[in-house]
């Protein structure tokens, strides 16, 4: 005999005392990065941690935006926000990078082309 299967038959022919089977609740939208979209801006946090600028960063996702986000002491508040919001996707563009006051730098379909307005190269004078 299986697991499954009943040790005694059931009696009076009805299913009246079974138990029935619910469906595990699916686990709740939420926005994320993929991989590449992750290892983009990974590249860019890791750069900026070697030059000092950046110390730490923090991962949100929700069911509207993913945020990643970049700061300079982990006592402070974000310098800088990444974040995905596939509402505007079809309009501004998906990707947007936010300074700590509210300030949207640079906004787009391409999260590259947005990376870039953080990525700055330093000017060296001799």
């Amino acid at each position: 005999m299986s697991e499954g299967d009943i040790s005694e038959p059931l009696r009076g022919g009805s299913v009246q005392g079974m138990a029935r089977i619910l469906p595990f609740p699916a686990a709740p939208k939420q926005v994320s990065f993929n991989r590449a979209e992750l290892q983009a801006i990974l590249n860019l946090y890791g750069r900026m941690v070697a030059a000092g600028e950046w110390r730490d960063y923090a991962i949100d996702f929700t069911p509207d935006k993913a945020v990643f986000s970049i700061f300079r002491r982990t006592s402070e508040l974000p310098l800088y926000r990444i974040e995905k919001d596939p509402k505007f996707a079809k309009r501004q563009g998906a990707y947007s990078v936010v300074v700590s006051t509210g300030l949207i730098l640079k906004r787009g379909h391409d999260l590259d082309r947005v990376l870039r307005v953080l990525d700055k190269p330093k000017v060296v004078s001799n």
